[in-house]
């Protein structure tokens, strides 16, 4: 199939999969609408923005996702400590993360990553695509959560969308 009507096959695939998975039965009808809704969205998207998902090397996922389960395992129990603690020991804030990936994807990806981590949330991202605002519930040092947000993210996700 050409570009025009098949933009992404990954997104198409992504969108029939994920309405599967979050429609409670699975009939010929259901696959149907997910077949159309993969076939339409694609289009649409295409138009709104022309950037689609460039992957460079998948090598640093398997890492990557070990390295985001332990740091959601242990970021949970930093936080539950923190929460049933006094309230005096926690000093939230907000920091601009600047950003060294550029693909749009892969800011995403990373948002994702340090929302799903308990204690910080990506709030905005700056018009100009080179910083992050981040919501962080223990800010003892800013300097040391940018390093460590750039070597165990975003640096893995810089080799997966160049």
């Amino acid at each position: 199939m050409s570009r025009r009507f098949l933009p992404s096959l990954p997104l198409t695939l992504a969108i029939i999969i994920f309405w599967l998975l979050l429609v409670s039965e699975i009939n010929a009808a259901q696959f149907t609408l997910a077949l159309a809704l993969g076939l339409v969205i694609p289009l649409y998207a295409a138009r709104i923005d022309r950037e689609f998902a460039r992957i460079g090397t998948l090598r640093p996922l398997p890492k990557l996702l070990v390295v985001l389960v332990w740091d959601i395992v242990m970021s949970n129990i930093r936080v539950a400590r923190q929460v049933l603690g006094r309230e005096s020991r926690i000093h939230s804030g907000f920091i601009w993360y600047p950003l060294e990936i550029g693909n749009i994807h892969g800011i995403t990806a990373l948002a994702c990553c340090i929302t799903l981590t308990p204690g910080t949330v990506t709030a905005a991202l700056s018009d100009d695509r080179r910083y992050l605002l981040v919501h962080v519930l223990d800010l003892a040092d800013e300097a040391q959560l940018v390093a460590d947000i750039k070597r165990r993210y975003e640096r893995p996700l810089m080799e997966i969308f160049p």
